[in-house]
């Protein structure tokens, strides 16, 4: 599952205003968006779903099921997505498009749900950018206190204190600020980092 929102001025990313301008911060949301749909859809996935805050554009390959996101806080949104979900199942954000298929070849070995109860994908800052449920139960999500710098650690310790066996992903690093933007288009070569060379050519001129 990815979960999103609809890639609209002045929604999404708006701490990357300034240097850009509302439009021009949706383009780089909707070119992140973009680069993790195309990684999750060349994933040996059962089903891919988009848990989507407004409505699909151009931007979404074939494949997808796409699924409204629930009321609520972003507690809830999770947790109503893995109300979705019927077996073991990964959830991933929109802010990460340096995800490579690398990064998740573990969870989708043969052996990635074995003795395992949780994948857990850790944020730098402080959050989380993935998390897998070999059983999705809502509950290990409602209620954690999310967008704080502690949101990984308390919603990690969730996992344990249910008794799961979790297992790590890397840390990566979500698209927040502009610094965020550039270190990360530095990094990937996909559709956010040609948006990013263009938007930064045109901030600097």
């Amino acid at each position: 599952m990815v979960i999103a929102k609809e890639p609209v001025p002045g929604r999404v990313k708006t701490r990357l205003t300034p240097p850009f301008t509302p439009a021009e911060a949706a383009r780089l949301a909707e070119a992140a968006l973009a680069d993790t749909l195309t990684t999750v859809a060349t994933l040996p996935a059962r089903r891919r779903v988009l848990v989507l805050d407004g409505r699909p554009g151009p931007w979404l390959p074939d494949g997808y099921e796409v699924l409204p996101q629930r009321a609520g806080g972003l507690d809830e949104r999770i947790a109503g997505a893995f109300a979705a979900c019927d077996g073991p199942a990964l959830l991933v954000g929109m802010d990460t498009p340096q995800l490579a298929p690398a990064v998740l070849a573990p969870v989708l070995a043969p052996d990635g749900w074995t003795a395992c109860g949780a994948w857990f994908g850790p944020a730098a800052d402080g959050g989380f950018w993935a998390l897998g449920l070999a059983d999705p139960d809502p509950d290990l999500v409602r209620g954690v206190p999310m967008s704080t710098e502690r949101t990984g650690a308390l919603q990690r310790r969730r996992l344990l204190d249910a008794g799961l066996t979790v297992r790590d992903l890397p840390v990566l690093r979500d698209v927040d600020t502009a610094e965020d933007a550039a270190e990360i288009a530095a990094r990937t070569d996909g559709r956010f980092a040609a948006e990013h060379a263009r938007l930064r050519r045109a901030v600097l001129r």
